[in-house]
Protein backbone atom coordinates (compact mmCIF):
# COMPACT_ATOMS: atom_id res chain seq x y z
CA UNK A 1 0.00 0.00 0.00
CA UNK A 2 1.02 3.48 -0.83
CA UNK A 3 2.05 6.02 1.25
CA UNK A 4 -0.96 7.97 -0.34
CA UNK A 5 -3.10 5.20 0.10
CA UNK A 6 -2.89 5.04 3.76
CA UNK A 7 -3.76 8.47 4.28
CA UNK A 8 -6.66 8.21 2.18
CA UNK A 9 -7.81 4.98 3.45
CA UNK A 10 -8.10 3.68 -0.37
CA UNK A 11 -6.66 0.44 -1.49
CA UNK A 12 -7.28 0.70 -4.86
CA UNK A 13 -10.77 -0.33 -5.12
CA UNK A 14 -12.88 2.95 -5.60
CA UNK A 15 -14.07 3.89 -1.87
CA UNK A 16 -17.94 4.71 -1.81
CA UNK A 17 -18.74 8.65 -1.36
CA UNK A 18 -19.34 9.32 2.51
CA UNK A 19 -23.55 9.23 2.68
CA UNK A 20 -24.04 13.19 3.17
CA UNK A 21 -26.67 14.11 5.79
CA UNK A 22 -29.52 16.41 4.73
CA UNK A 23 -28.48 19.97 5.23
CA UNK A 24 -29.21 21.57 8.36
CA UNK A 25 -30.30 24.85 8.43
CA UNK A 26 -30.56 27.41 11.12
CA UNK A 27 -33.26 28.67 12.82
CA UNK A 28 -32.83 32.40 11.37
CA UNK A 29 -32.26 30.93 7.91
CA UNK A 30 -35.78 28.87 8.21
CA UNK A 31 -37.27 31.62 9.52
CA UNK A 32 -36.47 34.12 7.05
CA UNK A 33 -37.90 31.34 4.40
CA UNK A 34 -41.30 32.51 5.75
CA UNK A 35 -43.67 33.46 3.33
CA UNK A 36 -46.15 35.13 5.29
CA UNK A 37 -47.30 35.99 9.59
CA UNK A 38 -48.60 32.41 10.40
CA UNK A 39 -45.52 30.54 8.86
CA UNK A 40 -43.11 32.87 10.33
CA UNK A 41 -45.12 33.01 13.68
CA UNK A 42 -45.38 28.88 14.04
CA UNK A 43 -42.02 28.43 13.35
CA UNK A 44 -41.15 30.73 16.32
CA UNK A 45 -43.84 28.75 18.43
CA UNK A 46 -42.36 25.36 17.45
CA UNK A 47 -38.89 26.78 18.43
CA UNK A 48 -39.82 27.95 21.89
CA UNK A 49 -42.84 24.62 22.36
CA UNK A 50 -45.64 26.76 22.39
CA UNK A 51 -48.99 27.14 20.83
CA UNK A 52 -48.90 29.52 17.66
CA UNK A 53 -51.14 30.86 19.17
CA UNK A 54 -48.83 31.98 22.02
CA UNK A 55 -47.12 34.17 19.61
CA UNK A 56 -48.29 37.64 18.72
CA UNK A 57 -46.41 39.55 16.13
CA UNK A 58 -47.51 43.41 16.47
CA UNK A 59 -46.42 46.32 13.62
CA UNK A 60 -46.19 49.72 14.53
CA UNK A 61 -48.48 51.92 12.91
CA UNK A 62 -49.37 55.68 13.02
CA UNK A 63 -48.64 55.23 16.79
CA UNK A 64 -50.42 52.43 17.48
CA UNK A 65 -49.50 48.37 17.97
CA UNK A 66 -51.39 46.55 15.07
CA UNK A 67 -51.77 42.15 15.31
CA UNK A 68 -50.22 41.00 12.83
CA UNK A 69 -50.49 37.69 14.25
CA UNK A 70 -52.54 35.79 15.37
CA UNK A 71 -55.38 36.49 13.37
CA UNK A 72 -58.22 36.90 16.04
CA UNK A 73 -56.58 39.45 17.45
CA UNK A 74 -56.42 42.24 14.68
CA UNK A 75 -60.07 42.50 14.77
CA UNK A 76 -59.82 42.84 18.49
CA UNK A 77 -58.09 46.02 18.71
CA UNK A 78 -54.54 47.93 18.97
CA UNK A 79 -52.39 49.34 21.58
CA UNK A 80 -51.95 53.15 21.55
CA UNK A 81 -48.20 53.92 22.26
CA UNK A 82 -49.51 56.41 24.70
CA UNK A 83 -51.01 53.35 27.12
CA UNK A 84 -48.53 53.43 30.43
CA UNK A 85 -49.51 50.03 31.29
CA UNK A 86 -48.93 47.93 28.04
CA UNK A 87 -45.93 45.59 28.20
CA UNK A 88 -45.74 45.69 24.29
CA UNK A 89 -45.40 49.56 24.50
CA UNK A 90 -42.30 49.25 27.05
CA UNK A 91 -40.47 46.89 24.96
CA UNK A 92 -41.29 49.68 21.74
CA UNK A 93 -40.44 52.40 24.16
CA UNK A 94 -36.85 51.20 25.63
CA UNK A 95 -36.17 48.84 22.30
CA UNK A 96 -34.82 46.25 25.05
CA UNK A 97 -35.93 42.69 25.33
CA UNK A 98 -38.06 41.74 27.98
CA UNK A 99 -38.72 38.19 30.03
CA UNK A 100 -41.19 37.49 32.80
CA UNK A 101 -41.59 34.32 33.99
CA UNK A 102 -44.09 35.43 36.33
CA UNK A 103 -46.47 37.64 34.18
CA UNK A 104 -49.79 37.38 36.03
CA UNK A 105 -47.84 39.67 38.46
CA UNK A 106 -46.65 42.23 36.32
CA UNK A 107 -49.26 45.10 35.82
CA UNK A 108 -50.33 45.04 32.06
CA UNK A 109 -53.18 45.29 29.80
CA UNK A 110 -55.31 42.03 29.91
CA UNK A 111 -57.96 42.23 27.63
CA UNK A 112 -56.66 40.44 24.57
CA UNK A 113 -56.24 37.60 26.88
CA UNK A 114 -59.79 37.14 26.73
CA UNK A 115 -60.29 36.49 23.30
CA UNK A 116 -61.28 32.86 22.05
CA UNK A 117 -59.85 31.40 19.84
CA UNK A 118 -60.62 28.02 17.85
CA UNK A 119 -60.45 24.94 19.98
CA UNK A 120 -58.21 23.14 17.56
CA UNK A 121 -55.64 26.08 17.60
CA UNK A 122 -55.54 25.89 21.50
CA UNK A 123 -55.07 22.02 21.90
CA UNK A 124 -59.07 22.04 23.20
CA UNK A 125 -59.10 24.83 25.81
CA UNK A 126 -62.52 26.21 26.08
CA UNK A 127 -61.85 29.19 27.84
CA UNK A 128 -59.14 31.78 27.32
CA UNK A 129 -56.79 31.05 30.27
CA UNK A 130 -54.20 33.86 31.28
CA UNK A 131 -50.57 34.71 30.06
CA UNK A 132 -48.66 32.61 33.01
CA UNK A 133 -44.96 33.68 31.24
CA UNK A 134 -43.89 35.83 28.62
CA UNK A 135 -40.76 37.44 26.39
CA UNK A 136 -41.19 40.64 24.67
CA UNK A 137 -38.66 41.67 21.82
CA UNK A 138 -38.74 44.47 19.62
CA UNK A 139 -38.55 44.24 16.02
CA UNK A 140 -36.19 47.17 14.15
CA UNK A 141 -34.72 48.12 11.34
CA UNK A 142 -31.25 48.84 10.80
CA UNK A 143 -31.14 52.71 11.45
CA UNK A 144 -33.09 51.23 15.07
CA UNK A 145 -36.69 52.32 14.39
CA UNK A 146 -39.53 50.26 15.73
CA UNK A 147 -41.11 48.36 13.33
CA UNK A 148 -43.05 46.60 16.01
CA UNK A 149 -42.63 43.98 18.42
CA UNK A 150 -42.90 39.81 18.68
CA UNK A 151 -43.97 38.56 22.06
CA UNK A 152 -43.89 34.67 22.80
CA UNK A 153 -45.78 33.31 26.22
CA UNK A 154 -46.91 30.40 28.10
CA UNK A 155 -50.79 30.51 28.83
CA UNK A 156 -52.29 28.23 31.24
CA UNK A 157 -54.58 28.50 34.34
CA UNK A 158 -51.77 28.50 36.73
CA UNK A 159 -48.25 29.29 36.88
CA UNK A 160 -47.44 25.25 37.51
CA UNK A 161 -49.26 24.13 34.41
CA UNK A 162 -47.79 26.99 32.11
CA UNK A 163 -44.84 24.86 31.49
CA UNK A 164 -40.82 25.75 31.60
CA UNK A 165 -39.39 29.08 32.74
CA UNK A 166 -38.06 31.02 29.79
CA UNK A 167 -34.10 30.97 29.78
CA UNK A 168 -31.69 33.83 28.82
CA UNK A 169 -31.30 31.71 26.22
CA UNK A 170 -34.45 31.86 24.80
CA UNK A 171 -34.39 35.80 25.31
CA UNK A 172 -31.56 35.64 22.81
CA UNK A 173 -32.96 33.68 20.03
CA UNK A 174 -36.49 35.83 20.16
CA UNK A 175 -33.85 38.94 19.46
CA UNK A 176 -32.46 36.85 16.69
CA UNK A 177 -35.92 35.81 15.50
CA UNK A 178 -36.80 39.95 15.76
CA UNK A 179 -33.79 40.84 13.96
CA UNK A 180 -35.00 38.11 10.92
CA UNK A 181 -38.69 39.56 11.11
CA UNK A 182 -37.70 43.32 10.13
CA UNK A 183 -36.32 42.00 6.65
CA UNK A 184 -39.41 40.67 6.14
CA UNK A 185 -42.10 42.23 3.32
CA UNK A 186 -45.40 41.97 6.12
CA UNK A 187 -43.25 43.51 9.20
CA UNK A 188 -42.43 46.95 6.39
CA UNK A 189 -45.62 47.34 5.21
CA UNK A 190 -49.39 47.32 5.51
CA UNK A 191 -50.44 43.57 4.36
CA UNK A 192 -53.12 43.83 1.41
CA UNK A 193 -51.80 47.70 0.43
Amino acid sequence: MTKAQQISGRTGAAAAAPARAPEQISFEESLSRAQNPEQFCSLVGSAFGVRATEVALLRLEKGLLMFVFPNELKTAGSIPVSSSSAVAVHTVLTKKVELFNNFVKVKHVSIFETVKFSPSQETGMTEPAPIQKLMSAPVTDADQNVLGIIQVCRKAVDLKLAGRDFTLDDLQQLESAAKVAARLPFMKKKIGN
